[in-house]
């Protein structure tokens, strides 16, 4: 695992911790708050969750930095930071449609190394370790062999300013008539984590944060996909738009979003 055993199994434990939080929750009085407009929420489950992944994460390695959604940033000296998405999915989540999860990655000197999503509905662990390849309760995971966009099931989603959702459309349209299929189920960490695992070929959002990315972006390139910008080049964790596919479809997914 490239030395990164005790890392992989602290955030996992950090994951598990964060998912009891959801289901102690799930009926119960969710204290739900808006942020940025009416359908960016958070609950009292959200930042539950991101303070339990916070003291895990802390009383193991105190020394790193770890960007959090609810909570901001921690600064540190080290050049490793945590991304913690502790409920990703959270509109999701208040009306009781089960596709959330536990989004944790760990970034080393400007490059991913570990990532933890946990789907706390199916209790299905995507992990995955630099150059350890990506796997699903312990399983290899690989992406799908589907070589053309439309034989392809697409992942996608929407920001929640309005501005944005007319941007976001524009591309909706010019891919509905290309892809076999486009499905927007609302937990962006999870959509990457499903192209990992073949459930989708590919997956395209704009205006997304580096806690909803930064896990499966490394599980998709360790399935053996490929995650971009919207030109081809390296991701960035607060890039504009990112692009995440098998690899085989990737070119003409990229050429259908210009």
């Amino acid at each position: 695992m490239n030395g990164f055993e005790s890392e992989l199994e602290v955030a996992t434990r950090a994951a598990r911790c964060a998912a009891e939080i959801h289901k102690a929750g799930r009926g119960q009085d969710l204290e739900i708050a808006f942020k940025s407009t009416q359908i960016d929420l958070v609950t009292r489950v959200d930042t539950d969750s991101e303070r339990a992944i916070r003291e895990i994460l802390q009383d193991a390695f105190p020394g790193d930095g770890i960007v959090g959604e609810e909570e901001g940033e921690t600064r540190s000296s080290s050049t490793r930071r945590w991304f913690v998405d502790p409920l990703d999915g959270t509109l999701n989540y208040t009306h009781s449609f089960p596709y959330y999860c536990v989004s944790i990655a760990l970034e080393v000197d400007g490059v991913l190394a570990v990532a933890v999503v946990l789907d706390s509905v199916r209790d299905e662990l995507f992990t995955a370790v630099s150059g350890g390849g990506a796997q699903l309760n312990g399983q290899p995971l690989a992406v799908t062999e589907r070589k053309h966009l439309g034989e392809s099931m697409l992942g996608t989603g929407f920001a929640y300013s309005p501005e944005r959702m007319q941007e976001n459309l524009l591309y909706f349209e010019k891919m509905l008539p290309l892809a076999r299929a486009i499905r927007r189920p609302g937990a962006a960490a999870l959509d990457l984590a499903w192209t990992a695992a073949g459930r989708l070929d590919g997956f395209w959002e704009l205006y997304l944060n580096s806690w909803d990315v930064a896990a499966g972006s490394l599980l998709v390139t360790e399935a053996g996909g490929r995650v971009s910008d919207e030109h081809g080049g390296p991701h960035r964790l607060d890039g504009r738009v990112i692009v995440a596919s098998n690899g085989r479809i990737h070119d003409e997914l990229l050429t259908a979003l210009q």
